[in-house]
């Protein structure tokens, strides 16, 4: 019986650290919540979530467990090219998705056993829920291309209100990932990683934290003083800490708890 104990600055994403660990589904462990994750106020007080993960011994086949709860994060809209929208359209789009979408596990879903094609049933479900997502955002021109490498799921998406699937640094986008991600584990046996992407976002945005890293680096060279970036997602974070690793000058390290944990350059003094 294979069992984790994890911490993520939210329940689902500590569910999905433990599974990815495990190389398991969401139906096949029972959650235990530890604790719950606390914001705190003002930056003080903050905790992270803590859950126990358990391998189930005796499954029903095919038994359909209740998702995580989806991450709840406002969202807003990014630059990077992408026309901005109304800060009101976006901030109450992932509370929407949580009140009238579902993810798709009915009980004629439950009596299908799993077959070589799960994978094709579980991408089949993933583009199902996220064209609901796109019209309870008011998004009708939605295209979505799958990849599939291996275990990994890549879904690409372009529409002309891409913004409205991005929000502020990929937050909408992101959450986004994490829903599908739990939507996919309702069809297949094992872990699989499923990656969103809109309009190649996630390709332009590496750039520009390349651009964003070595800039900062070289400022923090120039004037002898650490230089702290803004709070950024783990992704970004390990983006710049790989761009920066060859260079002898300086070095990077992550500061902050949850949403304010930001990554620092400090120059190497010889």
């Amino acid at each position: 019986m294979k069992q984790v104990t994890q911490t993520g600055a939210t329940v689902e994403e500590a569910l999905l650290l433990a599974l990815h660990e495990l190389n398991l589904t969401r139906k096949q462990v029972d959650v235990e919540i530890l604790q719950e994750a606390k914001k705190g106020f003002l930056g003080f007080g903050s905790k992270k979530a803590q859950i126990r993960v358990t391998e189930k011994q005796a499954q029903k086949p095919f038994a359909v467990q209740e998702a995580a709860e989806p991450l709840q994060e406002k969202a807003e809209p990014v630059e990077n090219g992408q026309s901005e929208v109304a800060e009101p359209q976006i901030g109450s789009s992932l509370s929407t998705i949580e009140e009238n979408l579902e993810i798709q596990t009915t009980s004629e879903n439950a009596e299908v056993p799993f077959e070589r094609n799960d994978y094709e049933l579980a991408i089949s479900k993933v583009e199902e829920y996220l064209s609901d997502i796109s019209k309870q955002l008011s998004i009708s021109d939605l295209h979505i291309e799958t990849v599939q490498q291996g275990k990994v799921i890549q879904f690409n998406l372009s529409t002309n209100s891409a913004a409205l699937l991005i929000g502020k640094r990929g937050n909408t986008l992101n959450a986004l990932q994490e829903l599908a991600q739990l939507v996919a584990h309702q069809y297949v046996k094992r872990f699989i990683m499923v990656k969103l992407d809109v309009g190649n976002y996630r390709e332009k945005r590496k750039q520009s934290l390349e651009v964003l890293a070595n800039k900062m680096a070289d400022k923090a060279v120039y004037t002898g003083k650490k230089v702290e970036l803004e709070p950024m997602p783990s992704n970004e974070r390990k983006i710049i800490h790989h761009i920066l690793a060859d260079r002898l000058d300086v070095e990077t390290y992550s500061k902050g708890e949850d949403t304010k944990r930001h990554l620092v350059i400090e120059p190497i003094r010889a």
